[in-house]
């Protein structure tokens, strides 16, 4: 594979990331990482494992009403095998009843490995930038 088609491989990677978790497909979720992933969200919370990080998405995510999860900007660093990453992210997740949320903006940080199925994020740290309420209408 060249340097484009990895590239291209990690937007996609991070695509899915945003799909799985608005979609609330939690098999597509899962798999854009490792089985030993490790991520540091803050103050939102720390995981260890796919199964934990799927485990919190579902619970946050499955009684929720819309949202949207934009990952934009991404770069890339390749190293064979490795790489490491950063894209701005831009969530909105609304209430069950869909007239109020949560807009939050940040940047992951992520590191990735190449596996036999394709990119993986093995470590992952979102960085806060804003959070704010917001209404609908």
């Amino acid at each position: 594979m060249n340097d484009r088609e990895d590239r291209q491989d990690i937007g996609d990677l991070l695509v899915r990331y945003a799909t799985g978790i608005d979609s609330r497909d939690w098999s597509l979720f899962r798999s854009v990482f490792t089985d030993d992933c490790e991520l540091d969200y803050g103050e939102i919370g720390r995981w260890s494992g796919v199964d934990a990080v799927v485990e919190f998405m579902v619970a946050a995510h499955d009684k929720a009403g819309h949202t949207l999860h934009r990952i934009t900007n991404h770069t890339a660093a390749i190293d064979g095998d490795t790489a490491t990453a950063r894209a701005y992210v831009d969530a909105l997740i609304m209430s069950q009843d869909n007239t109020s949320g949560v807009s939050a903006a940040g940047f992951y940080d992520d590191e990735l490995v190449r596996t036999g199925t394709g990119w993986r994020i093995k470590r992952r740290r979102f960085t806060t930038v804003l959070v704010r309420m917001v209404s609908a209408g």
